[in-house]
């Protein structure tokens, strides 16, 4: 069993796993959730399997007691915070959906944390046409119907066929939340809305990989184009968009993990 972990920096405290044994380090912020990744360890840690001789891995959630509002931009301040209480630098940072949009900001504002960063099927500015997507999460979470959430969910981040093979354990999944688990969902999903640091990304000063995917039906391949835009001068910076694989490339497509392992060791 991998065991949680938990830091106390400055009134607030994180819990992390980590698994690995190599002597780079890499930083998973994995996306929105209806429940906490640290529930997943063994699942994350079997997928990065292939990482673990030569990486130490870190995959932080975010703190555990939410403040009324919590924009993305104050979730990664306080996993820079975590980072660095737990004595990280030169990282290769890799950042989903949500997490990418905290690997951004992390990567702008404290540049010494980050070597490498890849950010997955990610935003620099959320327009209100992609935050619709999330509002209609957010309202079934308001109306108490967990089973809905994660079913739609799993709908829009997922292809169809990989909807209908995880469908009943979406559903089996729902049955299980929380009201707490509910709460803390839409507290983290309001904080993407207006989300926009899209002026600063030319000031992130390591490589950069984006990985996008055509049919994103959550965010768009539009946003991960206008990262792309910002960044396309640089001879540092590339570029990949998926076909076929959802919102969720990250976990669907079979060679995601291999692509973002080249990068690194460019």
């Amino acid at each position: 069993m991998i065991p949680i972990e938990r830091v106390e920096i400055n009134g607030f405290a994180m819990q992390y796993f980590r698994f690995g044994a190599g002597a780079r380090t890499l930083v998973i912020l994995p996306g929105l959730s209806v429940q906490s990744v640290m529930v997943s360890a063994e699942a994350v840690a079997a997928a990065y399997a292939s990482f673990a001789d030569d990486y130490t891995i870190y995959v932080f959630d975010r703190r555990e007691t939410l403040p009324e509002a919590y924009p993305v931009q104050e979730m990664a301040r306080d996993t820079a915070e975590a980072m660095k209480a737990l004595g990280l630098k030169d990282t290769y940072l890799f950042g989903a959906s949500q997490g990418g949009m905290m690997a951004l900001v992390i990567a702008i504002e404290y540049p010494a944390l980050v070597k490498k960063l890849v950010l997955g099927s990610t935003s620099a500015h959320v327009q209100p046409e992609q935050f619709r997507v999330i509002e209609r999460w957010i309202a079934l979470a308001e109306a108490n119907d967990p089973v809905g959430l994660y079913l739609a969910f799993g709908e829009e981040i997922y292809p169809p066929a990989v909807f209908e093979q995880f469908h009943d354990a979406l559903i089996a999944a729902g049955e299980s939340v929380t009201a707490e688990e509910l709460r803390r969902f839409i507290t983290l999903a309001k904080g993407i809305e207006g989300f926009d640091v899209s002026d600063r990304v030319a000031e992130i000063s390591c490589p950069v990989l984006a990985i996008g995917v055509y049919e994103d039906a959550v965010l768009d391949a539009d946003a991960t184009m206008e990262i792309a835009e910002k960044l396309d001068p640089r001879p540092d910076f590339r570029l990949y968009l998926y076909m076929g694989y959802g919102h969720a490339a990250f976990d669907t497509a079979p060679d995601y993990r291999e692509r973002m392992r080249r990068f690194f060791e460019e």
